[in-house]
């Protein structure tokens, strides 16, 4: 495997600015999900280490060698697109066994052989190899297609959203399966999706793209617990952060500047109370099994968090809310620090 450095990196196409100016490091063994919303630039990266888009500025290199403008075949980088893309009249055997049989690379097939057994041993799909791509289920025909980069031994995999289509069980499943396979293989993986739990679950370390920028780089639970600014604590956290003016909940000596607290669930301490005492009502409460989300109004906001299953809150209820340790932000969204 290898290290992959994207060094002011810009792509342009006609007026829009897919990627901009982008400086990114992916070590060797590491594995670094980008993570943003639709059109945030995160696909057309992963295109420019294929070498797939040509870049108008920056230096890209692989394992220290200038591959900026070297076409997609001397590369040696493997791609998972999002959707399965697998040879429907084939079997699993030959769908896995196609990239090595290319004329580029005239694999022995007692090599092929073996190669194969092994990463279907690995993405434990040994007894499918005899069967068309058509007989298989969703989950298995994305084992394949991950399996068909796997095989080529690359020195870097691209994956682009390759869990989305699948329903969430396989998805919690495959993404288990993904980073044991990663581990195993010491392999280096650039990821892109726009799933934060693929994203917090899997990644060593996490990129926050927004419109071609990279805004924040860092592991998942830096980038959950210290946010550079709204947009990314926004990108991160199930219910999402609450943002709210900063005098509408008790949240201590809030730092010059601020205009936006941020709270999370964790920030916020609930105490249900005397309707004529209260700040908020309980407006809603979505029962999840495990946990529950409160629904809560404060004037003409609603404030979103989690309670235990057997909490005693009920719709209508009057409650008090104080704030412990959140996050503040500026009028521009940037994050100010406590006591600064």
């Amino acid at each position: 495997m290898a290290e992959v450095c994207l060094s002011g990196v810009t792509k342009r196409f006609d007026e829009t600015t897919a990627v901009d100016r982008m400086d990114l490091t992916v070590a060797d063994g590491e594995f670094v999900v980008l993570l943003g919303p639709t059109g945030a630039g995160k696909t057309t990266t992963l295109r420019l280490v294929a070498g797939l888009e040509k870049a108008d500025q920056g230096r890209i290199e692989i394992a220290g060698r200038d591959v900026t403008t070297a076409s997609p075949t001397v590369r040696d980088v493997s791609f998972v697109f999002q959707q399965y893309s697998l040879y429907p009249h084939l079997t699993v055997f030959d769908n896995l066994a196609f990239p090595l049989r290319s004329p580029a690379r005239r694999v022995p097939e007692p090599e092929i052989r073996e190669r194969v057994n092994a990463i279907a041993e690995m993405l434990r799909i040994p007894d499918k190899l005899q069967n068309k791509a058509t007989q298989l289920s969703g989950g298995e025909m994305q084992r394949v297609a991950i399996g068909r980069a796997l095989v080529r031994a690359p020195q870097i995999y691209l994956m682009d959203e390759p869990l989305s289509s699948l329903d969430a069980k396989l998805r919690a499943d495959m993404r288990i399966e993904l980073k044991r396979i990663q581990k195993d293989l010491g392999a280096t993986l650039l990821y892109v999706t726009h799933d934060q739990i693929e994203a917090m679950t899997m990644a060593n370390r996490i990129g926050v793209i927004d419109q071609g920028k990279l805004i924040q780089v860092g592991a998942p639970r830096e980038i959950y617990e210290d946010p550079h600014n709204v947009y990314v604590a926004t990108r991160l956290g199930q219910p999402a952060i609450n943002l709210i003016p900063r005098d509408l909940i008790p949240a201590g000596v809030a730092p010059a500047g601020t205009a936006t607290i941020g709270a999370r669930t964790e920030h916020i301490r609930i105490r249900k109370v005397a309707e004529n005492t209260a700040q908020g009502k309980v407006q809603w409460i979505e029962h999840l099994g495990d946990q529950n989300h409160l629904h809560i109004t404060v004037g003409d906001r609603k404030v979103t968090t989690l309670v235990e299953p057997d909490t005693d809150l009920s719709v209508d209820d009057g409650v008090s809310l104080e704030l412990i340790k959140p996050l503040y932000f500026d009028g521009a969204g940037e994050r100010l620090r406590a006591g600064t």
